[in-house]
């Protein structure tokens, strides 16, 4: 499990090492939680933990310079499982209250519109019938809580970040029963223009597709994996967004590989004018490398790095950048090409609010970064209402609460029972738990089993 905390009561930074937090678990012999400290550089710091093993309850001492701050020490009574033990609420309502979860998500409302109902024997014949031979799919059933698969297609590797983000879903609350087909790939499928339409789940929607979006895999994975494999996540940006704004470099930042012909001319455009755009490309795939177009192959630069520019260009790949997150997070202020593609959260953002928009042949891109350079005052203020769009609504707690209102929502569309069909295998973790846990929904009724918390002081 990985817990949230933020602290806001200073207007600067202080000095290194003055935040102590300690993490105990009271009458336990040994704590086996992992601490990080994060300091967003703005007076406020996050603090995140991760569990080990499953404790009776926690206490969290944070101490400015030995002394506690505000109501320090904080007691999560629990039972508090750890992220690695299965035991989940039974009641959705009270976790979804304890996560602090939105009653509707505008994003899932406009997407389910298209599929007043939805017939599970029905779809579970016609959308591998339609799909099955050319793209790759995963077809889940969820049946009391339990989580069975059959894939079609030759690349579903994919599939590993579904499976990681519904066993970990399962692991902390009761989901209803559900069946439903996952894209595997980039692209989102259903382009039909008229009913019927078919329900396919995917990373990234379309204004010319059906497609039901989720939270991408790279974001999701981000949220499971946090303070673990991944060292790109919506925390970590926020304690290595760069220097002071004042202190920025004003050149428009890009990097990234040729997937796709604006591309290709946005590298061109930057050495036509070096003053204002620093663009290269780290690989090339789709598409022939002429040095003399676009320059050398450039080495990658570490993430972070991005965020010594004020400004950093956003422009689609294959389908939508899925770097967006982590760009809002990152105190620059993002220039945004017009696109047809869009990940969950894109149509509650505004543009010139939280980011600038460019047309899609870059056409007027120029313009836009002239525009940025010269209201310097009104760049910062897009760049810092876009991280707090981001804090506010793409952190942890808000990607598990999407995909279960999701699953929830949809889960009242189905005309028939979910079934467990032929060919279907249970999905079970395979990562072994040296510190197994003992679930005791069924005696306490006062417990905590959800990602993450937030405590204000």
């Amino acid at each position: 499990m990985t817990c949230l905390f933020s602290l806001s009561s200073f207007t600067s930074t202080p000095k290194r090492d003055q935040f102590q937090v300690h993490i105990t678990a009271p009458g336990e012999q040994y704590t086996r939680v992992g601490v990080q400290l994060l300091d967003r550089k703005d007076g406020s710091f996050l603090v995140r933990y991760r569990m080990y093993a499953s404790y009776r309850s926690l206490q969290i001492e944070v101490k400015v310079n030995g002394r506690h701050v505000a109501k320090s020490p904080y007691f999560l009574k629990g039972p508090v499982y750890s992220e690695e033990c299965h035991c989940p609420e039974p009641d959705s309502a009270a976790w979804l209250r304890h996560m602090s979860c939105n009653d509707s998500i505008p994003q899932i409302e406009r997407d389910l519109k298209h599929f007043p109902m939805v017939d599970p024997d029905k779809i579970a014949i016609e959308i591998p019938e339609r799909f099955g031979n050319r793209q790759s799919l995963c077809h889940y059933t969820i049946k009391d809580n339990k989580i069975y698969i059959k894939t079609y297609g030759e690349h579903v590797g994919f599939r590993i970040f579904m499976d990681s983000l519904l066993l970990s879903l399962t692991s902390k609350v009761k989901v209803p029963d559900i069946e439903f087909f996952v894209n595997l790939g980039d692209w989102p499928l259903e382009k039909r223009k008229e009913p019927p339409f078919h329900p396919i789940f995917s990373w990234c929607g379309s204004l010319e597709t059906k497609d039901i979006v989720m939270p991408t895999y790279d974001l999701t994975d981000s949220v499971l994996e946090t303070m673990g494999r991944v060292s790109l996540d919506m925390m970590s940006v926020q304690a290595n967004t760069g220097p002071k704004w004042e202190e920025k470099n004003n050149t428009a930042f890009w990097r990234g590989r040729d997937s796709c012909k604006e591309r290709l001319e946005l590298v061109k455009l930057g050495r036509k004018h070096p003053d204002m755009i620093n663009a290269a490309f780290t690989h090339f795939f789709f598409f022939k490398h002429d040095e003399n177009l676009y320059g050398p192959i450039v080495q990658p630069i570490p993430f972070f790095d991005f965020f010594k520019h004020k400004y950093q260009i956003l422009i689609d790949g294959t389908v939508a950048a899925y770097r967006m997150p982590y760009l809002l997070v990152g105190n620059s202020v993002i220039l945004k090409q017009d696109s047809i593609y869009y990940e969950h959260f894109y149509n509650e953002l505004q543009p010139w609010k939280h980011y600038v928009p460019f047309k899609k042949d870059l056409s007027d891109l120029l313009e836009k970064i002239r525009w940025v350079k010269d209201h310097d005052e009104e760049a910062k203020k897009i760049a810092e209402a876009g991280q707090q769009f981001a804090r506010n609504n793409l952190m942890g707690d808000h990607v598990f609460c999407y995909y279960f209102k999701l699953f929830q929502t949809y889960a009242k569309l189905q005309v028939s029972k979910p079934k467990i069909r032929d060919g279907m295998e249970k999905v079970e973790n395979t990562s072994e738990n040296y510190f197994p846990c003992e679930c005791r929904r069924h005696k306490v009724r006062k417990k905590v089993n959800s990602v993450h918390h937030i405590i204000y002081f």
